[in-house]
């Protein structure tokens, strides 16, 4: 049986944690939780009604926020597009005015271009040099019409940081709602949503060692009577997304959620000394920068550059799992919309790797990752050399 390879991709999904998986599993079965929540009834609905609040008031606690105010979705994407669309369309034919940056993830991005379509004016900003979004490159681009600003918390392939509060001062001061993707902050960034001016709010439970098809939306109440639904059948969720309750993904979901908040710190402190132990070798090495700010950021996610004809990332073949870019554009085969936005050209991003850490990742794991890497890099000359 072949060797798996080391997993340096933890930005693009996590494990399912055992401990997760346990509650899952709970949930399954004759034997198990299986009620239908919207069954009140019986019992059986009734219990599983108690799982499902359970993992609401879990999914809150984290993020600072009251359980009423979570909506169930089936992951970043949807809750992506019920903010932006599920505004968009409160806000009528007046059409107005967004503000979204050129380095959000794609559900963001298409989400937003589909808006634009239907005739939404777009103020697409581009970031600066530390792949940040600034507070007063967002107060500049408001305008009288603006009615959302949407910009996502940690980058998914930078792990660059954008001030939550500074922007979310500026855009509240100014009328409009702001909606945050963090996908990628949620276990890794301390989010106080009791306290952030902050109106909408996306999470995936896949990124935070939760199962995949599972994620939320926080609404705050200035959102909450200025937001439609977008999946309609049954009036669950408030309202505002209909379909039965997948109770054995939600109290998953939930359980991640607590560990992340049990573990927060003792977590942040592992992957913060993994994150030294392998970025200063290959600093080291000429040539390689870093993308992105090297403070404002998680230490969950690397995205380095290399020098032409100094790294040659086929030579890693299948004994490291990273990515060029995030997991969306590499199934398009696509050179990376962020790098590009930070003003790499394509033969640039070809030579860049993200490498993100996780729960799982071990000192050893890393001292084999810094030798492979420097293999590639010493086989570099024959990948780059030009063709005869």
């Amino acid at each position: 049986m072949n060797k798996r390879p080391l997993y340096f991709d933890y930005a693009a999904t996590t494990p399912v944690d055992e401990r997760v998986i346990q509650v899952m599993v709970q949930c399954l079965g004759f034997d198990g939780n299986f009620g239908n929540p919207a069954s009140s009834s019986h019992a059986f609905g009734q219990e599983a009604r108690r799982a499902v609040e359970q993992a609401r008031g879990q999914v809150a606690q984290l993020v600072g926020a009251q359980a009423g105010q979570i909506v169930w979705t089936s992951g970043a994407t949807e809750s992506n597009n019920l903010a932006l669309k599920g505004v968009a369309q409160a806000h009528g034919s007046r059409k107005g005015h967004l503000v979204t940056s050129l380095i959000e993830h794609k559900a963001v991005l298409d989400t937003v271009k589909q808006l634009e379509e239907g005739g939404v004016a777009v103020t697409w900003l581009a970031p600066d040099a530390d792949g940040l979004i600034s507070a007063q490159a967002v107060r500049e681009a408001l305008r009288e019409d603006t009615f959302l600003v949407s910009l996502m918390l940690v980058n998914n392939e930078l792990g660059t940081v954008n001030d939550a509060v500074a922007i979310g001062e500026i855009v509240r001061e100014h009328g409009a709602l702001f909606h945050m993707d963090a996908a990628q902050g949620a276990g890794k960034v301390s989010i106080d949503l009791a306290r952030w001016p902050v109106d909408l709010m996306s999470f995936s439970a896949h990124k935070i060692y939760g199962p995949k098809g599972i994620g939320a939306l926080y609404v705050g109440d200035r959102a909450r009577p200025r937001l439609l639904a977008q999946i309609h059948g049954g009036g669950h969720e408030g309202g505002l997304r209909s379909g039965t309750l997948a109770t054995h993904q939600i109290a998953a979901m939930g359980a991640a959620f607590e560990l992340a908040a049990q573990s927060f710190d003792e977590e942040l402190a592992h992957i913060a000394r993994l994150r030294n132990r392998l970025l200063e070798p290959l600093l080291a090495l000429p040539g390689v920068c870093i993308n992105g700010s090297a403070t404002q950021r998680i230490a969950h996610t690397l995205s380095l550059t290399f020098n032409e004809g100094e790294f040659n990332p086929a030579a890693l073949g299948d004994s490291i799992a990273f990515s060029a870019t995030s997991a969306c554009n590499s199934a398009n085969n696509a050179p990376s919309h962020v790098l590009l936005a930070l003003g790499h050209d394509e033969r640039a991003a070809s030579r860049t790797i993200r490498l993100s850490l996780g729960r799982y990742t071990h000192e050893q794991d890393i001292d084999e990752a810094v030798r492979l890497i420097k293999a590639a890099c010493a086989a570099a000359p024959a990948f780059w050399a030009t063709p005869t």
